[in-house]
């Protein structure tokens, strides 16, 4: 009865016993080809992922020099765009200021006719007052040819006086100032190549201003003249009123003048001696520390710079010395990790297959 249950059951499963492989050996090599396939395959996919990255980084680094060079474009774009704005802003002052200067030619003509006219004006009213004075100069004549004739020779001594001091000055300014002028030089070559493009600027800018200050100060020549004309006008009429008595001390002023031109003129040329003898010696005390402060300022700035220079030096250094210590603690982190994960322990429990599996991981590793 058992034995006819037992055949029922198995029909109905429909098994197969004999088909049912249970050799152990065989089961054993299947699991071994099975594990070697699944590391290689691990292996292949490795390669691939490692030539995707770098198909990645290629076009990533590749990306990154097209937007390098379209930020440089931009940059030239830029800077050509500010250069045009700056010639359209020079070009415009430069229209500006010729405008301003023929502006300037039409108000200088008409002052110039206007100063003409003045002119003979005065010219005129110069012929009547020398008809006046030819009868007061008449009288006049002969006591002021001997003043005259004795100051002229006064002053003949104190001229040759006069340039033989100006002309020790004028050897020893000539001197200094071209020593100064090599000095100047120097420290202008220097610079005269960044103050290009800045002096012509200013020098458009300066032009603007100058010729607007000419108009105002033509403008105001003109309303000068103006005045000058109503007063020239009034000093017409006090002088009249003046002559008759200006004759009557005239003489008498002339004799006191002389004496007193001679006391003045000696003690002006015992000043005149002392005021050069005190100028060069302030000129060449003021020199000196003008050097002085120089050199002191020259290198103070020299200090200055080498300082800035060795603590940019030693803050780079450190830096760069910051960045590799947490780099090389970084790497040193990454390669104990992937040693202790890819270098399990040997233990007497693993199977061979497993082993194997651990040698060939270490071959890759090391390579």
């Amino acid at each position: 009865m058992r034995k006819k249950n037992k055949e029922k059951f198995l029909n109905k499963i429909n098994i197969d016993l004999e088909k049912i492989n249970l050799n152990p050996s065989k089961k054993i090599l299947e699991t071994k080809n099975k594990i070697s396939n699944f590391y290689e395959n691990f292996k292949k996919n490795r390669e691939k992922e490692k030539i995707k990255s770098d198909k990645r980084r290629k076009l990533e680094e590749k990306k990154e020099i097209i937007k390098q060079k379209k930020l440089e474009q931009k940059q030239k774009l830029e800077k050509i765009k500010e250069e045009k704005r700056q010639i359209q802003a020079q070009q415009k002052l430069v229209i500006e200021n010729e405008k301003q200067v023929r502006r300037n030619d039409e108000i200088r003509k008409k002052l110039e006719a206007k100063r003409i006219k003045i002119e003979q004006q005065k010219i005129k009213d110069e012929e009547a007052k020398k008809l006046r004075e030819d009868a007061r100069r008449l009288k006049e004549e002969e006591l002021r040819l001997k003043i005259l004739e004795r100051q002229r020779i006064r002053e003949e001594k104190i001229k040759i006086k006069e340039e033989a001091i100006r002309s020790k000055e004028i050897l020893a300014e000539k001197k200094r100032e071209e020593n100064e002028k090599e000095r100047q030089e120097k420290n202008r070559l220097k610079e005269i190549e960044r103050q290009n493009r800045l002096d012509e600027e200013q020098k458009l800018r300066e032009a603007a201003r100058k010729l607007k200050y000419e108009e105002e100060k033509l403008r105001e020549t003109e309303n000068r003249l103006r005045q000058l004309e109503i007063d020239r006008q009034q000093d017409i009429e006090r002088q009249l009123l003046k002559e008759q008595a200006d004759q009557r001390a005239k003489e008498e002023e002339l004799r006191l003048k002389e004496e007193r031109i001679k006391a003045a003129e000696n003690e002006r040329l015992l000043k005149e001696k002392e005021r050069a003898q005190k100028e060069e010696e302030l000129r060449k005390e003021e020199e000196k520390q003008k050097r002085i402060e120089e050199e002191k300022e020259l290198a103070l700035k020299q200090k200055t710079e080498e300082e800035e220079r060795i603590r940019e030096e030693n803050r780079r250094i450190k830096e760069w010395e910051d960045k590799f210590d947490q780099e090389q603690k970084l790497r040193e982190e990454e390669l104990i990790r992937k040693f202790y994960s890819n270098n399990p322990t040997n233990t007497s429990e693993e199977t061979s297959s497993e082993e194997t599996l651990s040698k060939e991981k270490d071959d890759n590793i090391k390579e």
